[in-house]
């Protein structure tokens, strides 16, 4: 449904040129895990939904990611040779175009929340909440802070229980909590609201998803910043131990590998008691959230 949905709202008119239009649909369609996807649709049937109402915020949010992804790897910002397998967007279409695609992504989201959620009261309720995960206190401010945060001088060998992290975070640890849930988190989060919204959810069901989007987010960036120390090129489909070599502010870097996936493993056991109100109709928002940490194994 999701990939579906992808291809047929980008097949764009002829007004849009032809070179904008390949270079919007090669990463769009250039497959991946669609987990933000795949959570506006799971949430919207913990919540007694149907998921295809939800498909519009599925497609809009998998196109924020994507936009993202195209302007993160841009020589300006990460510099990344490959994405999901093969060349970066700016290596295939040239760093002009690649800009384009992703304005043309971002855009086109909010277009698609707009025309394609049929009660408009919901329609509103997804643009605000795609726009604030999105945008500066979001996805962007929490990029600004990673980009700052590469000039900080951290310490590797810093040895930090989770009961400490949990209770009485540094300076350092709080600094990175708040970019990865800018960073990668509120989009997540948002993921999963806007799934609740679309299905009606009550007060208490919102809380509870949000909870659990809180936590699944955070864990999912922490396993990124491991598999970005252990795995190899190939199983990742990018480039990886750049943020190493960049002294960027990560978790192992501040927690050492074996401590950071105790605080990932931690997050999900948090995201899973958040679904208990749901009984089995969260049972596959609760595999969503174990893949997180066992797809590092």
């Amino acid at each position: 449904m999701i990939e579906q949905g992808l291809a047929e709202s980008t097949d764009f008119s002829a007004e849009c040129p032809s070179r904008l239009r390949d270079a919007v649909r090669y990463s769009l369609l250039a497959g991946g895990k669609r987990l933000r996807p795949l959570l506006t649709l799971l949430s919207c049937r913990a919540c007694g939904g149907a998921p295809r109402a939800a498909l519009p915020a599925a497609l809009a949010i998998e196109m924020i990611h994507t936009y993202s992804l195209i302007h993160d790897d841009l020589p300006a910002m990460d510099n990344d040779d490959l994405r999901r397998g093969r060349p970066t967007n700016h290596r295939q279409f040239g760093e002009a175009t690649a800009i384009l695609a992703g304005d043309g992504l971002l855009t086109h989201a909010f277009e698609v929340l707009a025309t394609r959620i049929e009660d408009p009261a919901q329609a509103v309720h997804c643009c605000r909440e795609l726009a604030a995960a999105a945008g500066v206190v979001g996805m962007v401010g929490g990029q600004q802070a990673d980009i700052e945060a590469e000039s900080r001088e951290h310490t590797p060998e810093a040895a930090v229980s989770v009961d400490k992290i949990i209770s009485s975070p540094g300076e350092e640890l709080a600094a990175l909590q708040a970019i990865h849930r800018r960073k990668t988190g509120k989009i997540i989060t948002c993921a999963v609201r806007m799934g609740a919204i679309l299905a009606a959810a009550t007060a208490e069901q919102l809380d509870a998803l949000t909870r659990y989007g809180d936590a699944v987010g955070l864990a999912f960036q922490v396993m990124d910043d491991i598999l970005d120390c252990t795995a190899t090129e190939e199983q990742m489909g990018k480039g990886v131990g750049k943020d190493a070599n960049r002294d960027k502010l990560t978790y192992p870097a501040v927690l050492g590998l074996v401590e950071s996936r105790r605080v990932a493993e931690s997050l999900v056991r948090d995201a899973l008691h958040s679904l208990d109100p749901f009984g089995e109709e969260a049972a596959d928002l609760r595999v969503l959230a174990r893949y997180i940490i066992e797809r590092a194994c």
